[in-house]
């Protein structure tokens, strides 16, 4: 079982008649949810996608997203997921890359037309929406002999990297499958879990360690679109929620809801966080405040999804303060400059048609050089204390100042830019720009909104005479940071 369609199958009989999804109270089993992934990637093949093509899939978090994803495996494709929050030039560019053989689209998520952006960018390719291609009346079709086998590709998950240029880190069946199982084993996540996944679909954590590890452990999956306060506390405490993964501001703003002190969040069991510095205290407050027996911190990345998890067990200053040790077929070690290093199971095959990327980043041994410095104590785990590279993470999302950097440059009147991550209590890091130039700062702001993804605009902007930079002519960010 190392294959999507196949793990999907055998959840399918082991669980039959269990709630699969769970959403505003309609509720589909795990047959039903086989059914209905074999009907759409039926649809997938009669509009044209053959086995080994790309989809993109541009949705948010919903019982029939996660029946569109599944359906990509189903029909012999590879799934590319796209940013919901990415404006259509945004996808329309990863559909020209990848050359999608379709583009399903949820419509009119967050009041606007994705179908419009995207033909208004010129996109010629198919795009479907995703109501009409996960209708529970299509036709059933008939069984694929061309399923995908462990090794071919699974997925293609985009990051972008320092240069500004996406890249797409490609994974096999076995190791999405792999990872999935290996967090819901290290979680002890079961059948009798009810997983609230606030985390996005078209992310690894709520696609891989979502969708896939909610087939692998027959937990139940209630699909969230929007982080929503109120909401999730009345889920938590009406479907009695025992797992809820997710960036830090997604407990704190739980900690300091008002009236949370009326609500019942009792069920809550195990929570895992990461992606940016936990407070000690935000742990203490998790176990004591909001009864999770168990919190965990993880480090991973596009590029291997999973590296390391603490364990139940661990005590909150070892959470807060590590992000654990190397999961079950991965492994770690600190290289030159203090780099981390990352081989194992979990690693991605590589960046689609783009050698040199791979060849820089996955050295001849199969280490995967991550960009961050960090070190590990005598039981193996890791805490991350600086970046080589200058991303930082927003909310749980990656930010590439570079990508923001070119964008602001083809305002008027910004001479010269630099993009940097500052402290936020709630989002973790949020940007800041530096701009040599007459834009004022509202201009700087209004143009990147119509640029960028809201969680990759700046939320200050500073104006400087000059950018500081070395003899080479290389912006000091650390300077800025200062």
């Amino acid at each position: 079982m190392d294959t999507i369609p196949a793990v999907l199958r055998d959840a399918a009989e082991r669980y039959a008649d269990r709630p699969a999804y769970v959403e505003d109270g309609q509720v589909l089993t795990f047959a039903g949810l086989l059914d209905r992934v074999q009907r759409t990637a039926s649809a997938y093949r009669a509009a044209g996608v053959g086995a080994g093509d790309r989809v993109v899939v541009w949705a948010p978090n919903s019982t029939a997203c996660a029946v569109a994803i599944l359906a990509v495996s189903w029909a012999g494709a590879t799934l590319v997921p796209a940013n919901t929050r990415y404006l259509g030039a945004e996808v329309a560019a990863i559909a020209e890359r990848v050359d999608a053989a379709l583009v399903v689209v949820e419509d009119g998520f967050l009041g606007r037309s994705q179908v419009a952006e995207l033909r208004a960018e010129g996109v010629a390719r198919p795009v479907a929406v995703l109501a009409e291609v996960t209708a529970e009346d299509l036709p059933a079709g008939e069984p694929f002999a061309d399923q995908p086998g462990p090794d071919d590709v699974a997925d293609i998950l985009f990051t972008s990297g320092t240069t500004g240029r996406p890249k797409g880190a490609m994974s096999a069946h076995r190791q999405t499958v792999g990872v999935a199982r290996a967090w819901g084993e290290l979680g002890g996540v079961t059948a009798e879990d009810r997983y609230l996944v606030v985390n996005p679909f078209f992310h690894s954590f709520g696609y891989k360690v979502g969708i896939v590890t909610g087939l692998t452990t027959g937990a139940t999956l209630y699909p969230l679109a929007t982080f929503d306060l109120e909401r999730t506390m009345a889920l938590i405490e009406t479907e009695r929620i025992s797992v809820l993964p997710g960036a830090p501001a997604i407990y704190q703003s739980l900690l300091t809801a008002p009236g949370r002190e009326q609500r019942d969040l009792s069920s809550l069991r195990l929570a895992v966080t990461g992606a940016a510095v936990v407070p000690v205290v935000l742990i203490e407050r998790m176990r004591e405040d909001l009864g999770i027996d168990q919190v965990v911190t993880a480090f991973g990345m596009t590029e291997a999804v999973v590296v390391t998890m603490a364990r139940d067990g661990d005590d909150a200053e070892l959470v807060a303060t590590t992000c654990g040790r190397a999961i079950p077929g991965m492994e770690t070690r600190i290289g030159e400059g203090g780099e981390l290093l990352v081989r194992g199971d979990f690693v991605t095959l590589g960046y689609l048609d783009d050698p040199d990327a791979t060849a820089a980043a996955i050295d001849a041994d199969g280490w995967l050089h991550t960009g961050d410095v960090g070190v590990l104590d005598d039981a193996g785990n890791l805490r991350i204390t600086d970046r080589l590279k200058d991303m930082y993470i927003s909310g749980g999302f990656n930010v590439y100042p570079a990508e923001v950097e070119q964008a602001l440059l083809r305002l008027d009147g910004v001479d010269d830019v630099a993009v940097v991550g500052v402290p936020d209590e709630r989002m973790g890091e949020v940007g800041k720009a530096y701009v040599v130039g007459a834009a004022s700062a509202e201009d700087v702001l209004a143009f990147a909104r119509t640029r960028l993804a809201n969680f990759k605009v700046p939320r200050f902007v500073e104006h400087l005479d000059a950018l500081p930079r070395n003899l080479s002519g290389k912006v000091l960010k650390t300077e800025l940071r200062k």
